[in-house]
């Protein structure tokens, strides 16, 4: 038999490694969010000759505009993105005509999106509470749904701890795709992300439940060769579920997809990915070191070399 749970801090220790250069990103540069979540206006325009002026002469005639705080940015589509503070429609008039006059070339809008600093903070406060709500509605439903078992709330916690291991995956991807990619945390980014606490519950709660019909069969079972057993008869399921309904689709959404989309499916396809092995890989475990209460032999080793 594969011997999953005795390997299971290689599996903390990858899973470490692979959080950490986004976390450490975030430190230093921070979350690039967008106008979403901070307020101010994107401004997408395309010119008609189909020449792309140099950023920063853009960016100069912002400033003109006494709009010094605009980031400039060509898309791979042949247009010009331009991030700043909240503009009203006569001041997009301003620069439009600018434009029009500065590159002597006909300008097309393709998008134009203002939002208010104060809907930006309550986009913010109500992406923080639905993480929250859906993190305790899972703890409440696994709670009651393992309720014939001993230490039911154990099941609902390492789910979270699980799930908020998905979470930073999915930011330290964004926050590295930010630096370097020019990405955005935007609302198609939350969208991704509760998409990816979604199904990397349901692939926590497919494991554990099998750990639980197993602890009614064998009893006399010791509990981490049982939840060996049970990870190893739901990971074929779980891995053919993932790659043949979900993560291939993914894979040609990103490959082949447009720009706008590419973002969004390599996040899911990450995400998803990270659900399925956090479950395998991290949340089986980590229920197995709370029933061993493992963190006692950690502080007794030091003690005794003390």
């Amino acid at each position: 038999m594969i011997n999953i749970i005795g390997k299971r801090y290689y599996f903390f220790l990858l899973s470490f490694f692979l959080i950490l250069p986004g976390l450490l990103v975030i430190a230093i540069w921070g979350l690039n969010l967008a106008i979403d979540f901070t307020g101010g206006t994107l401004l997408e325009v395309r010119f008609e000759s189909g020449q792309i002026p140099p950023n920063a002469e853009v960016f100069k005639l912002y400033n003109d505009l006494d709009v010094s705080d605009a980031q400039i940015q060509s898309t791979g589509e042949g247009s010009i993105v331009a991030r700043s503070s909240f503009l009203d429609e006569a001041t997009r008039a301003k620069i439009i005509s600018a434009m029009e006059m500065k590159f002597n070339d006909k300008v097309e809008v393709l998008r134009f999106d203002s939002v208010g600093p104060t809907i930006g903070q309550e986009v913010t406060a109500r992406a923080a509470l639905a993480v929250g709500v859906a993190a305790l509605a899972v703890v409440i439903y696994i709670t009651f749904a393992f309720r014939g078992i001993q230490n039911a709330l154990r099941y609902g916690i390492c789910a979270i701890l699980a799930m908020f291991h998905d979470v930073l995956i999915v930011l330290s991807l964004g926050a590295i795709g930010a630096k370097f990619f020019g990405w955005q945390i935007d609302a198609l980014f939350l969208t991704a992300l509760l998409t990816v606490i979604g199904f990397s519950v349901q692939d926590k709660i497919v494991v554990f439940d099998r750990i639980r019909e197993n602890s009614n069969i064998y009893k006399k079972l010791d509990f981490e060769i049982l939840v060996n057993h049970s990870i190893v008869q739901t990971l074929q399921r779980s891995i053919n579920t993932q790659l043949m309904t979900v993560e291939f689709m993914l894979l040609a959404l990103a490959l082949f997809g447009g720009v706008t989309l590419q973002e969004f499916a390599i996040i899911l396809l990450v995400g998803l990915f990270s659900g399925t092995y956090s479950s395998i890989f991290i949340a089986a475990p980590i229920l197995v070191i709370w029933e061993n209460r493992e963190w006692k032999k950690w502080f007794g080793r030091k003690e005794a070399t003390a």
